[in-house]
């Protein structure tokens, strides 16, 4: 399995651990298939406004992270060079294990390196336990914002660390 298809296979899993009991069948098929599609995550793989990184565990995929350029919450902040961290994902059975923390630490080097001055975020209203891991690394909300999956629409917070 290349990567593409290792990160097709855990975002879906991931997202789907975590939120797939909160949405239709239907809301939740149309929102892998858009998010997490291969043809959508080779896109973005070639894209050079988008990084991944990528943790293992031996040859299995337990972890990845990916940053975009540019702004994407730009009304929110008043950061003139803005990074999002769009997605910070982990194997269920991995959640807790430094895999998070890992990759966090790459996010603030490589952000830092392509001389951002801001990350940025969004994260589920009632994902408390992202919402602490998120602070614990220096981020604050900043915003309120609508986050949509299918026609449902969730409350997200937009969250900022300032580099």
């Amino acid at each position: 399995m290349d990567d593409r298809d290792a990160l097709v296979a855990l975002g879906r899993a991931s997202f789907d651990a975590a939120f797939g009991h909160l949405y239709s069948a239907k809301n939740l098929a149309s929102f892998l298939h858009s998010a997490h599609s291969p043809e959508k995550i080779a896109q973005q793989i070639a894209d050079r406004n988008v990084v991944y990184r990528l943790a293992f565990r031996g040859e299995r995929l337990v972890g990845y992270c990916k940053l975009v350029e540019g702004a994407q919450f730009g009304g929110h902040s008043d950061a003139a060079r803005p990074i999002a961290l769009s997605q910070l994902y982990t194997d269920a059975g991995s959640t807790g294990n430094g895999i998070g923390s890992g990759l966090m630490e790459w996010v603030l080097a490589e952000a830092k390196t392509r001389r951002a001055d801001a990350i940025q975020l969004s994260v589920w209203a009632e994902n408390l336990g992202a919402q602490r891991f998120y602070q614990r690394h220096g981020f604050a909300k900043i915003a309120d914002i609508d986050f949509w999956v299918g026609d449902h629409r969730d409350d997200e917070f937009l969250y900022e660390r300032k580099l």
